[in-house]
């Protein structure tokens, strides 16, 4: 199918979305009770981390025994100890592990307003903020002082999202999260030449808050895709992007061009080798200036070019609400690039006016084959990493059961995103008065608008794996190679997951395991060539690959897409979802010498055989557990 310029149009608007539009502000509400937070901190003392961050070594608390009382502002905010977190690194890296992080289907929730504010879901952040009351900025300068904006952030870097909220997560099958943030989460240094340069300080502590989120993630077994939100001169003129006042400056100032390269630099540099970091998302939403492309293309060149390892590393970009250009982009390159679509049904006054059940229609409809479409040339490297249950009241008026209504759309949409894309992530998972927006709150929305599971095998976790019939054999098909010991190595293990022994010496596609080889029974090749019948364990280690290089790459392919699918369900339950992405990166690594020029296609069909039949395995084991 082939997304015509009309066709995309009327994609846009079944999705209800057009160029530039951003997240609503719905619910926003005015005298909300100012956030209680920390005293500055001050010392004389201090060390200087690799971002510019000033970390004292020796805080003492301003004010303490006592309220911070700004009498310009009027604000009074209850002393705040932040712990230092210094500069906390990251475990040693796990490249066997973080193949499964990035290259799994994805189910994901956005952090959204942790890091990067926005009014209508965090609202008493911004009862003393400045200006416009609606940006990150405004609260940086706000609050009557540097210190006590900084106390008031620091506080909710440290409270909003915490270990437990990870573990709920990955408690209900969730295996991924979206995490907003904007340059100024750098640090200071950053901040220089920007409109954050005059509040530089409150955020020098704040990179070691990204870190730890990252880290808690990985502690709880999920990845985590570092979100560029707000980039220098901002992207889309958004209060998301970090400003107020509605300008749209980076793609036409070498600066701020400048200064994002440098942003998108540091962060590959500090996550390149990240184990549960599935992706760098270089820019949230922008306007599709006519310059964006070539500002994907050298942002993606620049940070390619920062190691070896950084060339297979995975970058997402946004399509700027248009699918069908930025899907050609992604379709014509080779590299692990992806593609982020958002999808909303509440901004225009079509959306406004359309039946919820009418809008079900269209996702399961021609938004269901607008994304195939996508995903089908681009080699399923397409997810949907902001969309919601959110509809209007008017939406909702004239359905029989509003409630029914709102979550057969909501599942309609986890239906298509799941099996056409390699991942979703809900906006958002916490908001303040959550428990009252089910369609915006994915707290509220668990059990409710949504499922209360979402696994990908069935609907609970299990416990243990490794003790499915069906995958008795993976052991035998990770071996560890005679320099390998799997227990001495570092793995934190998600929830519910078994971590396979792994050789970095027997590599077979990007997966280090020695695999029997599986031919399927009976199969043809061409018509005329048939292949022995043996049965799937009828070839061990020691046999060789068929020298004939058309069954050498039947054979291979259906072996490695029938372990794959052992591999990452060993890997808290997952499934592979960058599927072509995988193949192609998996037919790089094997090289010519096992698939031949001209046998590829072969490779592809088979493995694709082979791992449906794994994944098939799987499922009923899975379903056939008491």
């Amino acid at each position: 199918m082939v997304l015509t310029a009309g066709g995309f149009a009327l994609l846009l608007q079944s999705l209800g979305l057009s160029q530039g539009l951003s997240k609503p502000s719905p619910g926003v509400r005015t005298g909300a009770s100012p956030v209680q937070s920390k005293a500055a901190l001050t010392s004389a003392d201090s060390s200087v981390r690799p971002n510019g961050v000033v970390v004292p070594t020796d805080p003492t608390i301003t004010g303490a025994g006592g309220r911070i009382n700004d009498a310009a502002s009027n604000c009074m905010v209850d002393p705040y100890d932040a712990y230092d977190w210094g500069y906390p690194g990251f475990p040693p890296f796990d490249q066997a592990k973080a193949n499964v992080y990035r290259y799994r289907q994805q189910q994901s929730v956005n952090l959204g307003s942790w890091f990067v504010h926005e009014q209508w879901m965090t609202p008493s952040l911004f009862a003393c903020a400045s200006g416009d009351q609606l940006s990150e900025l405004d609260i940086a300068s706000g609050w009557g002082s540097l210190d006590v904006a900084r106390s008031v952030l620091e506080k909710h870097w440290d409270t909003f999202v915490n270990i437990s909220d990870f573990d709920y997560l990955a408690g209900i099958g969730i295996n991924t999260v979206r995490l907003p943030i904007g340059y100024w989460s750098l640090g200071p240094v950053f901040c220089q030449g920007t409109p954050f340069e005059p509040v530089a300080e409150v955020y020098q502590n704040s990179w070691s808050r990204v870190i730890r989120a990252i880290n808690m993630a990985g502690d709880a077994g999920l990845g985590v895709l570092v979100d560029l939100h707000g980039a220098p001169g901002s992207q889309n003129g958004q209060p998301h992007s970090g400003i107020s006042d509605g300008e749209v400056n980076l793609f036409d100032d070498d600066s701020y061009i400048n200064k994002t390269m440098s942003v998108l630099t540091f962060l590959m540099e500090e996550l390149v080798n990240t184990t549960n970091v599935v992706g760098i998302q270089i820019l949230n939403e922008p306007s599709n200036a006519d310059s964006l492309p070539a500002f994907y293309t050298q942002a993606i060149s620049t940070m390619r070019q920062i190691s070896l390892a950084s060339e297979t590393f995975p970058l997402y970009i946004h399509d700027g609400f248009n699918l069908a250009q930025y899907s050609d982009f992604v379709a014509n390159r080779s590299d692990f690039v992806v593609l982020d679509h958002h999808s909303y049904f509440v901004f225009t006054p079509g959306d406004v006016a359309e039946p919820a059940s009418e809008h079900t229609k269209d996702i399961r409809g021609s938004i269901s084959d607008a994304l195939a479409a996508a995903s089908s040339s681009q080699r399923r490297n397409l997810v949907i990493d902001e969309f919601s249950c959110a509809l209007t009241d008017q939406s909702l008026a004239g359905e029989t059961s509003p409630d029914q209504a709102r979550q057969d759309f909501c599942q309609g949409q986890m239906d298509i995103y799941q099996n056409l894309t390699a991942g979703w992530a809900f906006w958002a998972y916490d908001k303040e008065d959550c428990y009252d927006d089910p369609g915006w709150c994915f707290k509220a929305a668990v059990n409710r608008s949504l499922s209360s599971t979402f696994f990908s095998y069935g609907d609970r976790p299990v416990a243990d794996p490794s003790s499915l019939s069906a995958m008795a054999d993976v052991v035998s098909m990770a071996t560890t190679s005679p320099q390998e010991d799997p227990t001495s190595m570092d793995v934190q293990n998600p929830p519910g997951s078994y971590t396979p022994p792994v050789s970095s010496t027997a590599a077979v596609g990007l997966f280090p395991y020695s695999a029997r080889s599986r031919i399927p029974p009976g199969e043809v090749l061409d018509g005329s060539t048939s292949l022995a019948k043996k049965g799937l364990d009828g070839r061990d280690d020691s046999d060789p690959l068929p020298s004939d290089p058309s069954e050498r790459a039947i054979s291979k392919g259906y072996s490695d897409g029938f372990v794959t699918a052992k591999i990452f369900a060993l890997y808290g339950m997952s499934k592979l979802g960058f599927t072509g992405q995988y193949i192609v990166d998996s037919l790089a690594k094997l090289g010519t010498e096992i698939i031949a020029p001209g046998t590829e296609h072969y490779y592809v069909q088979w493995f694709m055989e082979g791992l449906a039949d794994g994944e098939a395995l799987i499922a009923s084991a899975v379903a056939d557990l008491p």
